[in-house]
């Protein structure tokens, strides 16, 4: 199973965002998104929602806690 940095990591590459345009996507420097692919800092609640949505994929998915990425 992976940490939810991993899994950011993995989705935001998959799709060819930067750092910058993800950050800019959340409201946040590029330096404090980083952080959260590095397992730095833990997003709050909005973020992992905002990820979700953008993904397209289940919290569940996100924090790791399943595999499947659909939305149920």
């Amino acid at each position: 199973m992976e940490n939810y940095f991993e899994r950011i990591k993995q989705l935001r590459l998959s799709r060819g965002t930067t750092q910058k345009e993800l950050a800019s996507l959340l409201g946040m420097t590029p330096n404090a998104y980083q952080k959260y692919e590095y397992g730095e800092r833990e997003p709050n609640m909005a973020t992992f929602i905002a990820l979700a949505d953008y993904f397209d994929v289940s919290l569940d998915y996100l924090v790791g806690r399943s595999d499947e990425p659909g939305r149920h």
